[in-house]
């Protein structure tokens, strides 16, 4: 299973040499594994696991739908023009700056998905080159990442750890702020360094003009799109309910609002500017794509892989700080949810609430997901809808988010030795 997975993630990475989309490779990936799974163990037992993880996957799928669903929808009504009129910079380095501050701290109160969604949706309206686009899509993934690391409720592993009661609210934030500013800060001005001149904006059609909504339509669908996704994080404190509950709330709220609102229109506007319509641009490929990944990782979690692999890391390193890195490295590769569950099944007995192995846990298990564009769901999400080679991010980016992975790390563990003599 561990030589398939290989396989297939260097057929992933090798997409456009090969001409084989991701998606495809990935859902064979998937059955494949499962394939070889059902080989060595009973029906019952598949079943069960297989049913399992599947619940976990949709439950991010949906969440993905609905936030891009939503994205889209705003965008059809130029929503992000609202923003995008108020940035006047073309100069690349100083644009850079804003649209990654602008993405760290907005992940910290939406989550690093939903954000990045956004923030390339905002991205396509101030870019037209899609290459530099990438570069800032680039950094948009390591700022999502890093802002979503240092709060509760910006990344899938930090709620895990939060509603499991391993840190709390306040304390992870006040002592991983600092090692997560790092880790965007750092390659963020090392980028800088590299750019020069001024970006060209996206020359938009006659078409695209004639089509557009009305500056009220465009008021209403933009605050309340931002305002429902916002209250995902809210809906989910109030009620209990899973994150992707909130935003299929989100969705059907603002899906009847714009069906009222545009139902005088006629049957030509009408698909462009409602979810019906909307939907269809929705990146399915995508979607698709980390179903397929999250279903191979979820064959290697049930046929103990990963718990031996967490194992190994206790038995031959040891240090809590080194397995932590360990951790935040690896999950470059895999999925970093089963192996932040991994990690809090080993140690919920071993270490108490806001323990620095917990801290750093989140923050290593967030921000190493931006080593690779695949390594995280913002960076799936990214690479999905603006076409990303997993090459071209290798080659350009990599680099410099390893270095703010360790930069942080190493700021962590020297604010909890040298000052705090833990």
């Amino acid at each position: 299973m561990i030589i398939v997975f290989i396989l297939g993630y260097v057929l992933i990475a090798l997409e456009h040499p090969l001409k084989v989309n991701k998606s495809a490779t990935a859902l064979l990936l998937a059955v494949i594994m499962w394939i070889l799974y059902v080989f060595r163990e009973d029906s019952i037992r598949f079943d069960a696991e297989l049913m399992k993880h599947l619940a976990d996957i949709s439950a991010i799928l949906f969440f993905l739908l609905g936030a891009m669903t939503i994205v889209e929808l705003i965008d059809s009504h130029e929503g992000f023009r609202i923003i995008t009129n108020k940035i006047k910079t073309t100069h690349k380095v100083k644009l850079l700056w804003i649209i990654s501050l602008i993405t760290f701290f907005l992940s910290s109160i939406l989550d690093n998905l939903t954000t990045a969604i956004v923030m390339v949706a905002l991205l396509r309206e101030l870019i037209g080159d899609k290459k530099e686009r990438w570069f800032f899509a680039g950094m948009v993934i390591i700022a999502a990442n890093s802002g979503g690391a240092f709060s509760p409720i910006g990344d899938v592993t930090t709620i895990m750890l939060w509603i499991g009661g391993y840190v709390t609210t306040l304390n992870i934030i006040l002592q991983t702020f600092i090692p997560s500013a790092l880790s965007m800060v750092i390659p963020l001005a090392l980028l800088s360094i590299t750019l020069k001149g001024d970006i060209k904006k996206p020359v938009r059609s006659v078409a695209e003009h004639r089509n557009s909504t009305t500056p009220s339509e465009r008021n209403i669908v933009f605050f309340l799109g931002i305002g429902l996704l916002l209250f995902v994080p809210v809906f989910k404190t109030l009620t209990g309910l899973p994150p992707y509950m909130g935003m299929l709330l989100g969705l059907g709220t603002l899906w009847a609002v714009t069906e009222i609102m545009h139902k005088s229109k006629n049957d030509a506007c009408r698909p462009m500017v409602t979810v019906a319509g909307v939907i269809r641009r929705v990146d399915t490929p995508s979607i698709l794509f980390f179903l397929g990944i999250l279903l191979a990782v979820a064959a290697l979690q049930s046929a103990g892989h990963l718990t031996m692999l967490a194992n190994s890391l206790d038995k031959y390193i040891g240090n809590p700080y080194l397995i932590t890195v360990m951790i935040g490295l690896l999950s470059s590769v895999v999925d970093n949810v089963p192996l932040v569950a991994g990690a809090i099944g080993m140690y919920q007995n071993t270490y108490p609430t806001d323990h620095y192995f917990w801290e750093m846990l989140a923050y290593c298990a967030g921000t190493g997901g931006s080593i690779l564009i695949i390594g995280s769901a913002a960076g799936v999400a990214v690479m999905g809808m603006e076409k990303i080679d997993f090459i071209w991010y290798f080659r350009k980016i990599s680099f410099w988010a390893l270095i703010g992975f360790l930069a942080g790390s190493i700021a962590y563990w020297a604010m909890r030795v040298i000052v705090f003599n833990a």
